[in-house]
């Protein structure tokens, strides 16, 4: 197990279900990131660098691209979904309203060009 393993594995069933997916829909378009830490949170980790954390909080699931750049990247398809926000390098949601995998995968697509250079 890793990081995100740990992580997962004590989250509400519900909820684990979402992050989940978010985590899945980010390895498959980057098979070789790997569990780690970012920023001090379960994270997949690309060439050493954090890819991506999804955390669930209190009030909402935050999506982490550790890339303001990443989220401007997807701030219109987000702002168009309900129970959305958005901040400076977060992507925020209720379980109720996953986002959908084409957004995910885009942020995703960002934030490893970004890694690549």
């Amino acid at each position: 197990m890793g990081t995100v393993d740990d992580y997962l594995a004590g989250l509400d069933p519900a909820d684990r279900a979402v992050v989940e997916r978010v985590y899945a829909v980010a390895r498959d378009e980057v098979p070789d990131a790997e569990q780690g830490t970012g920023y001090g949170m379960p994270a997949l980790v690309y060439r050493g660098k954090p890819l991506l954390s999804v955390k669930r909080t209190q009030k909402h699931i935050g999506l982490y691209p550790f890339s303001p750049d990443a989220v401007s990247a997807v701030a219109d398809a987000v702002r168009a979904l309900p129970e959305t926000g958005l901040d400076k390098g977060t992507v925020r949601f209720q379980p109720s309203h996953p986002l959908p995998d084409d957004v995910v995968r885009a942020l995703v697509l960002a934030r490893r060009q970004q890694i690549d250079g």
